[in-house]
């Protein structure tokens, strides 16, 4: 069962980390002020460092932590012109060193790396000898300036027995739309091991394009939509400047994947629909940029020529199995009554990522078979009580067009049913339990079972798994697209579609914020954060509601 929690919704300090000062990550060196400037011009022009001495304006970051290692992240930026996507600055050697202890009294591994405009003066490492379920703290050094200290944790040794795994779950980040408390919040609570990226960490938009209702809160940059290298690199360089977010990359590691925005939206294998071949370049072109900045300025064991999709154990309690649902798949159907939607030579993941998801469901060395994946795959019927006003709120909410008793959303698992059907098949035929769906994508909160056959269940048909899915850090969801205040009009919508789709047993349309997913041998259960406002730097957090999946039951229920 979960641990009790404190008057603020934290969990004790039962054998997570330590709590940690979120300022202490930005003190080193005049970290702070370095940053803090970095912040207060990005919406206008790349941060330029203040003198001729290297800085690091973007923090530092780890992520994909394995029993023996963990990867490490910066960016240097050696000299004032050096600026992201400029393409100039020299050569700098970059020294990074791990500790068992804040002080770095006892260092556990140092080394160097030399970097440049060919990573945009992005720096990644990869320590390795580390003893497993241990908390690192590890900072870079060029030419006698040094980076704030991040604090990190390695994976318990394969096969160990872990009595719990707390992780935050974000996704859907748009800077345009407001700021990131929700990264403040988890930042702060000091218990987490992970966080959980599911992708759109970053928005290809032109300021206007798309942001809080009609307000820009705070412009992109560039000022343009990013289709090029340079483009893709000064918006990572943008988002790693906000203190929440260098705040929580300083004080957690992160598992991440990307979904659409990070190249454009509704992108697939051959474009996107927001790619215009020739006006906007090819889209290859654009594709291969995208990847090769997500690379260089994400903390991700991912190099351009590799894949993204891989698996993380956390001993013998859980596994993590990250998808890339963008790179391999087939053009979305053309419409919801496209017969494509369900021939079999269509492929969400591709042939080999399927393989490969599907023996990770096999496999007898953890209990918990967690499923990073980034739009939704319980299916959803479209409830034909709405208004026509309601309908086109919810059509441009999620992206799609629909016809009654039609599966909505063709960009998700609904519109590539061989897929899932390959899945739902794997799960029920081999008596798989204890998978979960951890999913982002739709701006908005749902708890649901994943039935066998959405058309029996639940009298004769049984789930096969549990999907949570996790509202958006910042991004317009449906009041803001009514223009209504939050939980009044959307609590009608909602109700129709539990109505018309009884496997989803949760569901909040109006919410900004963030999740905490906790994992035990006897259940796992997901609490949902909400904000205040996300267009207000100073909001307020609170806990909205929690559901559990009880070991054994592939349902979601609320919890206690």
């Amino acid at each position: 069962m979960t641990q009790a929690r404190d008057a603020a919704g934290r969990h004790p300090q039962t054998g997570g980390m330590s709590p940690f000062n979120r300022r202490d990550l930005l003190r080193s060196a005049g970290v702070i002020a370095f940053a803090g400037a970095a912040a207060t011009t990005a919406h206008t022009q790349p941060a330029r460092a203040a003198a001729a001495r290297p800085g690091f304006a973007h923090g530092v970051a780890s992520g994909d932590p394995m029993p023996d290692s963990v990867l490490l992240w910066t960016r240097v930026t050696p000299t004032p012109e050096a600026q992201p996507g400029s393409g100039v600055g020299p050569d700098v050697q970059v020294h990074w060193e791990v500790a068992e202890d804040s002080g770095f009294l006892r260092v556990a591994a140092r080394g160097s790396v030399r970097t440049g405009i060919q990573r945009d003066h992005t720096v990644k490492v990869v320590p390795t000898g580390l003893r497993p379920g241990t908390t690192y703290w590890y900072r870079f050094n060029a030419a006698g300036a040094t980076s704030a200290t991040g604090r990190t944790r390695t994976a318990p040794a394969a096969g160990a027995a872990v009595d719990r795994l707390r992780m935050g779950v974000v996704s859907c980040a748009n800077w345009q739309a407001g700021y990131f408390s929700a990264y403040r919040y988890l930042a702060d609570r000091g218990d987490l091991d992970i966080v959980l990226h599911l992708g759109d960490y970053l928005y290809e938009y032109a300021p206007g394009e798309y942001q809080a209702r009609d307000v820009v809160v705070r412009p992109h940059d560039p000022a343009v939509e990013m289709t090029t290298l340079a483009h893709y690199r000064r918006r990572h360089a943008q988002y790693k400047t906000d203190l929440d977010l260098q705040a929580l990359h300083a004080a957690v590691p992160f598992v991440v994947t990307w979904d659409d925005h990070e190249f454009a939206n509704d992108a697939w294998s051959g474009g996107a629909e927001n790619h215009t071949e020739g006006a906007e370049g090819a889209w290859a072109t654009r594709r291969d940029a995208s990847k090769q900045a997500y690379a260089e300025w994400m903390p991700v064991r991912f190099e351009p020529g590799g894949h993204i999709y891989r698996r993380f154990a956390f001993g013998s309690l859980a596994s993590i199995s990250m998808l890339d649902l963008r790179t391999y798949r087939s053009q979305q159907a053309a419409s919801v009554v496209d017969p494509a939607i369900g021939s079999p030579a269509r492929t969400l993941t591709g042939d080999a990522q399927m393989e490969w998801l599907l023996n990770g469901f096999s496999s007898p060395a953890t209990q918990w078979k967690l499923i990073g994946n980034p739009v939704m795959i319980a299916p959803v019927r479209f409830p034909s009580t709405l208004s026509a006003r309601e309908v086109g709120a919810v059509e441009q909410l999620l992206g799609t067009t629909t016809i009654d008793g039609v599966p909505y959303n063709v960009d998700q698992w609904d519109g590539y049913t061989a897929d899932r059907s390959r899945v739902i098949g794997h799960l029920r035929d081999n008596a798989i339990t204890d998978a979960v769906f951890l999913t982002g994508d739709i701006h908005s909160g749902w708890a649901c079972d994943v039935p066998a056959d959405p058309l029996t269940y639940p009298f004769n048909g049984a789930s096969v798994a549990a999907e949570l899915v996790c509202t958006s850090v910042t991004s317009d969801n449906l009041d803001d697209i009514l223009g209504s205040p939050p939980r009044t009009t959307s609590l009608v919508v909602e109700e129709a579609f539990k109505a018309a789709n009884p496997h989803v047993k949760y569901l909040d349309f109006d919410s900004h914020g963030f999740s905490v997913l906790e994992v035990t041998p006897g259940a796992l259960r997901m609490d949902w954060y909400v904000l205040s406002e996300r267009t207000d730097r100073a909001a307020t957090s609170r806990l909205a509601t929690s559901w559990q999946v009880d070991a054994g039951t592939q349902s979601v229920r609320r919890a206690q």
